[in-house]
């Protein structure tokens, strides 16, 4: 996926984490660090996806609407 992607991609699930009820405060957090770590040390996009997924469910629903697998 190409760098540009990922981070409109970052944007758009950060957008969904700060409007969901589906997390806890501290779930949404969590999530976001974890992204802010990612752009910090330009990790590879699929072991983000694995860490927010182990946060929550709710994650696989945005993965699958940005069309990601």
């Amino acid at each position: 996926m190409p760098h540009h992607k990922n981070r409109e991609h970052l944007n758009t699930i950060k957008d969904s984490i700060n409007k969901t009820d589906q997390l806890t405060d501290s779930q949404k957090s969590d999530s976001v660090k974890r992204i802010e770590e990612w752009v910090l040390e330009d990790k590879a996009f699929g072991a983000l996806q694995i860490e927010l997924m182990k946060i929550s469910g709710f994650f696989k629903e945005i993965f699958s609407e940005l069309g990601i697998k």
